[in-house]
Formats: structure tokens, sequence, C-alpha cells
């Protein structure tokens, strides 16, 4: 895995980034194969209280934490725990529907390449401003799928193609707690 450290409010010591690097690096455990995509971390410094958040995108699954702790070290280890608990779920997940469907388990070592591409530029349009834009390939899955990927990330909505129909469909979390699905008419 590659790192990308940046910080906001805070420099960026070699001790800090040794410490996420290690940190980090242990996920490495949970693939067969070391996955090759980039490690996007954010540090910042606000009011006596330090934020991280780790961005690893991969082509089936975005891993997305954050953590807010008044220590560095301790918000660090919170974020690596979080990512670990959502690498265990969904790889618990993808491995019972393998064997439901008797594939081989072990598609979740194949994650290799970028899952989406960031530009974070702003636009205007017609009185609107637009301050960033994703750009990210959707993958064919079914909807129980997107509302794990949602969930992983954190979002209260998911655009996916539908692996059945072929469409662009979008799930969302309600008011309610449960989830609902937007297909085109």
């Amino acid at each position: 895995m590659k790192y990308n450290i940046r910080g906001e409010n805070i420099e960026v010591t070699g001790a800090i980034k040794g410490y996420i690097e290690k940190k980090v690096g242990k996920l490495e455990r949970y693939f067969e194969t070391p996955p090759t995509s980039d490690v996007n971390v954010n540090l910042s410094v606000y009011n006596d209280e330090q934020e991280i958040e780790v961005t690893i995108p991969m082509p089936n699954l975005l891993l997305r934490a954050e953590e807010k702790h008044i220590d560095l070290y301790a918000a660090i280890d919170l974020v690596v725990d979080k990512l670990e608990r959502q690498i265990r779920k969904y790889k618990t997940k993808i491995n019972r529907r393998m064997r439901q469907k008797g594939t081989p388990k072990h598609i979740f070592a194949e994650m290799e390449k970028d899952f989406y591409d960031e530009d974070s530029s702003e636009f205007e349009d017609e009185g609107f401003d637009i301050v960033r834009t994703k750009r990210f390939d959707l993958k064919p899955m079914d909807s129980e799928e997107a509302i794990l990927q949602m969930d992983m990330l954190g979002h209260s909505f998911y655009v996916f193609t539908n692996a059945e129909s072929g469409e662009t469909n979008v799930v969302y979390r309600r008011h309610d707690g449960k989830y609902g699905l937007i297909e085109p008419s």
C-alpha cells in the first residue's frame, strides 16, 4: 500500500507517519496478496481535538473511517479498529454469499485496483456552487450489497448498478432507520 498522509493545522512528523504506516499496515493480514491501492490519511487539529480520516479505495470496496480524540495516537488506534471491523464484516458477508453460490471464497483477496477517482475542484452551475465532484465505477451488485457498502461508508445513500436489471439504482436510509430503493421506471 502507498501512503498519502496530509496534515491540517498539524505537522506530520516522521514518528506520526511511521506509527500510521505500522498500524494501517497491519490491515494487510486480511488479504492474501497485499492491495496496491493508495491509503489516504488526513490529520487535523481543531480546539485541542485530534481528528484522523483514513480512506482506502479498492475495486469492490471502499474502506473509510474517521475518529476524533484528544490524543492523536489513540485516534489512530481507534480508526484502525474501525477499519478492521469493516473488513471482517464485509469478508464474512462475501464468504457467506460465495459459499451459498458454490464459488471460491477467496474473492476478497482479489481487490487490487482503485475504486474511484476524486476531483475536488469547484464548479458553478446555474447559481449553485458544486464544491466537490466524485467519479467512480458503478459496480454491478444487488441491493443488499449496496446497503452494506453504504453503511461502511457512513453515507445516507448509495448509487449502484443493479446486477439483475443492469440499470442504475439508489439505496437510501430512511428517517425511521429502514432502507429504501429507487429504481427507474
